[in-house]
């Protein structure tokens, strides 16, 4: 997963951190239920650049759990996997995407 990564842009995430969403615009519904569809369910996390759009770092997070309500909204449980870096930075249907790197830390002994 790092070509034409879906995008939430909204807050800072971190590796290992429970990130709980609560999704309400469409174009983001669209996203989420994409990703659950795939079968992937992942998707990155960046916070948001007045001129880029967002960040050229974020997080990988994983879907745990969707909670889908009647009227289209839902309540995502999520975590954070990885770091990456924004190669490219594109757009799918209204929700931000990107080519991505991802992070490798050093080890330390």
């Amino acid at each position: 997963l790092n070509k034409n990564v879906p995008i939430f842009v909204c807050t800072m995430a971190y590796p290992t951190v429970p990130c709980p969403l609560h999704i309400f615009e469409p174009r983001y519904r669209l996203m989420i239920r994409r990703c659950m569809e795939t079968g992937t369910k992942q998707f990155g996390m960046c916070i948001s650049d007045p001129l880029k759009g967002f960040a050229d770092y974020g997080c990988i997070l994983e879907i745990r759990n969707v909670e889908f309500f009647a009227d289209g909204r839902s309540v995502v449980d999520s975590i954070g996997k990885r770091r990456f870096k924004v190669i490219q930075h594109s757009q799918r249907d209204g929700y931000n995407t990107a080519d991505i790197e991802y992070i490798e830390d050093q080890k330390v002994n």
